[in-house]
């Protein structure tokens, strides 16, 4: 079978020679261009499996190749950048997609990136505190832009420091307000307190328990939505409805989730349940919870168990 192909394309020569040592140790195709000029230029500009596409370019914007990208299909793309912002990648996604699909994630992975920038051997919670209380007005108002960009569904409005209004206290303040209403302003307010004590935890002991990627995924949204109402739904719905997916959640964990064959009938039941045609009971929030879980897992660990991957780029640092 034919490897797959990952097309790289960044101006740092360290940066695209770490990126293709790293993907080509686990078996694929990798080339890299090192400008918009190139790629437009280079037989699988069109054909690849997949992109990785620094932000800043010589000649041009990684979003703009979106466009070109696009045109294959399927095939997913990843921005990769030192300079970008929360701003950056709503825009990025929605070259890609009309639809507001990763505003939480965004939001929810800036801290965590920047924290991990931070080389000092604190522990990653350590630096994600001093990450938040750092955050200025300054920041507040590209957040603000960032989240009427990306409109998210439910959004509403605020009596104090509203989104569609000029923020005047620091953004990590500001989310302290919405905190009660809004999971994900919730863990700016408590320094990612259920990311850090229950996702990435549910994360971790799936994985030493020897389940894949995939069912510790799963596990730790379940575990997630089980300890808390989803407050997408909330917003949607309204409390009863958001408490009895949580229900539900908890139904599911307690036959067995993704480790037995009774929890799996259960699960794919509760999936089922939640496919509204309007979109109404998607557990949103819990999902972008669970990709910051998974994030700090990979920040800490390295993507696997073994950690192989991570051992590769402190290697090359």
């Amino acid at each position: 079978m034919a490897s797959k192909r990952v097309l790289i394309v960044d101006d740092e020569e360290n940066i695209g020679r770490s990126l293709r040592m790293i993907l080509e140790r686990e078996g694929y195709a990798v080339n890299v261009c090192r400008s918009v000029a190139e790629f437009r230029k280079h037989p699988d500009a069109q054909r690849a499996d997949a992109y990785l596409l620094d932000m800043k370019l010589p000649d041009g914007s990684g979003i703009d190749l979106l466009k070109l990208v696009k045109q294959n299909g399927a095939a997913p793309a990843v921005m990769i950048s030192g300079h970008g912002t929360i701003a950056d990648a709503v825009e990025a996604t929605r070259r890609w997609s009309t639809a507001n699909t990763n505003l939480g994630i965004i939001l929810l992975s800036a801290p965590l990136a920047r924290a991990a920038l931070d080389a000092s051997a604190r522990p990653l919670r350590a630096r994600v505190r001093d990450v938040l209380a750092g955050a200025t007005v300054d920041d507040a108002r590209r957040v603000y832009a960032a989240i009427r960009l990306a409109a998210p569904g439910g959004l509403g409005s605020a009596s104090e420091q509203d989104v569609h209004a000029e923020p005047t206290l620091p953004l990590t303040a500001t989310m302290a307000l919405a905190a009660e209403r809004d999971a994900v302003a919730a863990e700016y307010a408590t320094a990612f307190e259920r990311t850090f004590t229950t996702g990435a935890p549910a994360v971790t002991a799936a994985l030493e328990a020897g389940l894949g990627w995939a069912d510790a995924t799963v596990e730790a949204f379940l575990t997630l939505l089980a300890g808390h109402p989803d407050t997408l739904i909330v917003r949607k719905l309204g409390a009863a409805a958001a408490e009895g997916v949580r229900c539900e959640a908890v139904r599911v964990l307690g036959a067995g989730g993704v480790r037995s064959a009774e929890g799996r009938g259960a699960l794919a039941a509760f999936d089922g349940s939640l496919r509204d045609p309007r979109n109404r009971r998607n557990p949103g929030t819990t999902a972008d919870l669970t990709a910051a879980a998974l994030l700090v897992v990979i920040l800490e660990r390295g993507w696997r168990a073994g950690g192989e991957v991570d051992r590769l780029l402190r290697a090359d640092r």
